[in-house]
């Protein structure tokens, strides 16, 4: 890229973010629309089309599949392994230090004091552990909170602070201005005042109503130390919402199970591997790169291109082969577990307002290999942009032009597409028995109040699929996609717990 063209985008940087966040709204709405009036238009083309989604479909089932029994062993191999034994093989181990932020905005006590005691139960000594519970000035609730954990836990690790984050400027309400706020703290009142040594330190993000498998701060210890690029690494565990799984009625659970394993099988995906949620980095790069920008609210993404831009394209995520177990969206009644489940779908969906970010990025910074960061772009948008539109293909597919378009429909190519296209997505059903069964295995036990026949029927709860995929994945994406193309920004809404 020339420099002048450089110079272009900065010039009117504003401009052109406004004309890439029209962009995903544009070809989501614009996708649709060209597969529903090309059904009539032009119904033989918008049969190809069909079917050469179908085997890129078939061709992610396939690995998919693969991969999550990849990551189900891995995992499972992980689960046995000893990291605190091996750390003995680093002389400089107990030098290493966590920190652990805990953002929180109206979390019940009972959320509070699973993390903390999911941190307790950690088999890395406590005293290598400093645990920030950043709370929000506007929460009234939050100090009566943390004095509660504070009198239960404080006294069990190295390190209890409690940071209260108030809102100035142009920040925006949520995880990313809050998270700010704290590790700016941290390294005012730790890292200056006491003289730690940066190097040493690993910074962990972390959601409330996250509990975390006691062997997580070893591995993450171990992994730290056995990497000599560590200082340019994110490493991220997989999250599965499985606090909640007996919970939930099917037609949400089915959504989050799918979640679950996904979050699984990318640990093995090291080319779509991207920090989400729950990760750890350590804070030397964090602090060199500015911390997170209080401004934005889909923090995790934003960090890592932020991070991988400035570092030249050198910073990767790592997979810590651990569960993280969390909370899916839930309320005290069918109808608001449906709107939180929505709501929390609607605040992913939002990821793709930090596209605009990337994108430029993408253009300004010459020194990044063009293949990686290319390749990286390019799987950030088949993520962001086919998310809305996945549906209509997958699920109406050559239905539309061969049921109202009769002409069509008696052709040869219209009587055989439909049959070629039922035969790729059943193959695609195929697949779906190992997601069952990595399910089964890997879900919380049955409690004793859950009968066994309601066990029993869980597998056929994925019937719903294709409902839940439209109300949790098409809407909330259309809506997403539709609100940054009109300039109608959401606000953080913190998923509500029960």
């Amino acid at each position: 890229m020339t420099h002048q063209f450089r110079q272009f985008i900065i010039k009117h940087d504003r401009k052109i973010h406004r004309l890439l966040e029209i962009l995903p709204g544009t070809f989501s709405w614009g996708t649709i629309g060209f597969f529903f009036i090309g059904s009539f238009l032009i119904p033989i083309y918008i049969a190809y089309l069909v079917i050469l989604f179908d085997v890129f479909w078939f061709y992610k089932s396939i690995t998919f599949s693969i991969y999550s029994v990849v990551s189900y062993l891995r995992i499972k191999a992980s689960q046995g392994m000893d990291w605190r034994g091996e750390l003995r093989f680093f002389p400089n181990w107990k030098k290493i230090h966590h920190i652990v932020i805990i953002p929180t905005y109206k979390e019940p006590i009972h959320i509070l004091e699973r993390i903390f005691k999911s941190l307790t139960n950690q088999d890395l000594p406590l005293k290598q552990m400093t645990v920030v519970l950043a709370t929000e000035a506007r929460d009234p609730e939050a100090p009566q909170k943390a004095e509660i954990i504070k009198k239960s836990f404080a006294k069990k690790f190295a390190n209890f602070f409690v940071t209260v984050h108030k809102l100035a400027g142009r920040e925006v309400a949520g995880k990313a201005s809050n998270e700010n706020y704290a590790a700016r703290w941290v390294k005012k009142n730790l890292i200056n005042k006491q003289k730690m040594d940066m190097r040493y330190l690993v910074m962990t993000s972390s959601d409330a109503d996250h509990c975390f498998h006691p062997k997580h701060f070893s591995y993450l210890t171990y992994a730290f130390l056995d990497n000599p690029h560590r200082y340019l690494r994110f490493w991220q565990p997989a999250v599965f919402y499985y606090n909640n799984f007996w919970r939930l009625p099917a037609f949400t659970r089915v959504i989050n199970t799918f979640g679950s394993i996904w979050n699984g099988a990318v640990l093995s995906r090291k080319d779509r591997l991207i920090s989400c949620q729950n990760y750890s980095l350590s804070f030397k790069l964090l602090d060199e790169v500015d911390y997170w920008n209080p401004e934005i609210i889909p923090e995790d993404y934003h960090i890592f291109f932020k991070a991988y831009y400035r570092k030249r394209g050198q910073v990767e995520s790592e997979p810590i082969f651990l569960p993280v177990y969390a909370d899916a969206a839930e309320g005290d009644t069918f109808w608001s577990t449906i709107k939180n489940t929505y709501f929390q779908f609607q605040r992913w969906a939002w990821g793709v307002s930090d596209d605009p970010n990337v994108i430029k990025n993408y253009l300004l910074t010459p020194t990044v290999s063009f293949w990686d960061k290319t390749i990286r772009l390019l799987k950030l948008m088949e993520d962001h942009l086919l998310m809305p539109v996945n549906w209509f293909f997958v699920t109406l597919g050559i239905t539309v032009p061969t049921f109202f378009v009769k002409e069509f429909s008696r052709t040869i190519i219209g009587y055989s597409l439909p049959k070629l296209s039922a035969l790729i997505l059943s193959l695609c059903l195929a697949f779906l028995v190992i997601i069952l069964i990595i399910n089964a295995k890997q879900r919380p036990p049955r409690p004793a109040h859950v009968s066994r026949l309601r066990a029993f029927f869980i597998p056929l709860e994925f019937v719903l699929m294709p409902l839940s995929g439209f109300v949790f994945g098409v809407l909330p994406g259309l809506d997403a996609h539709t609100r940054l193309m009109l300039g109608k920004y959401i606000e953080y809404r913190v998923t509500e717990k029960v």
